[in-house]
């Protein structure tokens, strides 16, 4: 389980604020001894003065020689302390500030602060907190003016000590959220050997887990003493106070999960999904030439390329009609269309090409049910068949005003014909020891594997409904089993 300890410079420092037993002296900091190599401590650096060689600075630096991960870190600090290093990092800000000026009042200058990438005022919370991203600080002082355009001029670390009343008060709040074991009082818990963070997005219309199947997570991770806690994308900054992360948001290589789980792995963190596994089941490319190199049984597969109609010409005579064309990165059956016919061919490729210079084009098997195997360290958890919606050749079909999708069955993995689940479980093989959702068509006693998912879905009601709780007891168990064998460092 990871420990927060807030430094500042003496005791005395912190009398306006919630008492904490977590709160420590620098010179205490300093004597104290390396404890154990294994825990996990994470550093609220709150020292007066984050200038070079002053005790902040040497708080940062000795914390991070100490591999305790630090806030703010010494890199942080001395690209914030020269303009040239910190404006290198904000090239690419100017769409966020124009949203963040779209309604304010015309001005020269205007000084703003972060606390801990919030601020008060709901236009800055956006550029707020992708600054608090890039330089991490409990406090970031930020002077914008307006020139030709909106320029971020200066930035600065500055101490919670500067503060007037109502600032220090939005301080404290911002801390409070930040960082809620400095603060928890009241009742007394169960202390939790580990900490698991789940990131997910209330937001999502179509997301991995619903309500119910994350109320179970945490119910489960209490009894195995796991401490789970949902998180958000506003919590990127909070990562190194977990010992793992699970997310349940649907992934993209081009979005914000994929760079959460490259910042958990490099913290250290315990990830599913892994970088690797997205990266890899991301796209549907590499997913074929992988397949056809193992000999993992599936529809066969031709790769058609922008502007080449040689290639339209040889799937028309080796394929031929009808024939289901995907773009490398579609989810929920978005970007793959069914073709019947050459003009339909030469249309929807032309639309699809707009959005990738690689097609892929997969014979067409129609059945009835896809099969969705979950597997999670190379063990099947859990298989379910996916129905097609009614009057339509996929599990889901989108129009502009609504998604459907067809009707479900839960089996236990045994009752799974032997040839779906054994390709399924061979597809996995080659693209790690995550959890994985492998779609398989079953065909005249084969199985043919559609694709592997990354973040699979578990829904309460629909993947758990053979297992129940027991499946939320063997994800979280694996997730207990891979914590402790990183804490004794196997």
């Amino acid at each position: 389980m990871a420990r927060t300890l807030l430094v500042v410079d003496t005791l005395s420092d912190w009398n306006p604020y919630y008492p904490s037993d977590q709160v420590m002296a620098f010179e205490t900091y300093l004597a104290t001894e390396q404890g154990d190599p294994q825990q996990r401590v994470r550093i609220i650096n709150l020292c007066s003065s984050y200038s070079y060689l002053s005790d902040g600075y040497y708080c940062s630096l000795l914390a991070e020689a100490r591999s305790h991960h630090v806030i703010p870190s010494v890199k942080v600090l001395n690209d914030l302390g020269k303009n040239a290093l910190y404006r290198l990092q904000l090239d690419d800000l100017s769409q966020p500030l124009i949203r963040a000026f779209k309604c304010q009042n015309k001005a020269s200058e205007i000084t703003l602060f972060s606390y801990f990438g919030t601020t008060p005022d709901p236009a800055f919370h956006g550029l707020v907190r992708l600054l608090f991203e890039r330089f991490p600080c409990p406090v970031l002082e930020i002077t914008l003016r307006f020139e030709q355009q909106w320029e971020i001029t200066d930035l600065k670390a500055v101490s919670h000590r500067d503060l007037d009343d109502g600032m220090q008060t939005l301080f404290a709040e911002a801390l409070d959220k930040f960082s809620k074991k400095v603060w928890r009082k009241g009742r007394a818990r169960k202390s939790a050997r580990y900490d698991l963070a789940i990131l997910i997005n209330r937001e999502e219309k179509l997301p991995p887990s619903n309500r119910k199947a994350l109320k179970k997570f945490i119910k489960m991770g209490a009894e195995l003493g796991i401490d789970v806690e949902l998180i958000t994308q506003r919590d990127y900054g909070r990562l190194p106070e977990f010992d793992g992360l699970f997310i349940r948001e649907t992934t993209a290589v081009d979005h914000y999960t994929y760079h959460f789980a490259k910042k958990a792995e490099a913290e250290g963190l315990m990830v599913i999904d892994d970088p690797s596994s997205m990266l890899r089941c991301a796209n549907k490319v590499y997913l074929a030439d992988l397949f056809r190199t193992h000999r993992v049984p599936s529809p066969k597969t031709w790769l058609l390329h922008r502007g080449n109609i040689e290639h339209l010409d040889k799937l028309e005579v080796d394929a031929g009609f009808p024939v289901v064309i995907k773009i490398p990165d579609g989810s929920f059956s978005r970007g793959i269309v069914k073709v019947n016919n050459r003009q339909e061919l030469e249309l929807k490729v032309a639309e699809l090409f707009q959005q990738s210079a690689l097609l892929l084009a997969q014979e067409f098997l129609y059945t009835e049910f896809d099969w969705r195997i979950g597997i999670f360290n190379n063990k099947a958890l859990f298989a379910c068949r996916y129905y097609m919606v009614k009057n339509h050749w996929q599990i889901y079909r989108h129009s502009a005003s609504r998604v459907d999708s067809g009707g479900f069955e839960t089996l236990a993995t045994f009752e799974v014909p032997k040839a779906v689940l054994e390709a399924a479980l061979k597809a996995t093989q080659y693209i790690g020891n995550g959890f994985y959702g492998v779609d398989v068509k079953e065909k005249n006693g084969k199985g043919y594997v559609i694709e592997v998912n990354d973040n699979p879905n578990i829904d309460s009601g629909i993947e758990d409904k053979y297992l129940g709780d027991e499946l939320y007891r063997l994800i979280m168990t694996e997730f207990l089993r891979r914590m402790e064998n990183h804490s004794r460092g196997l």
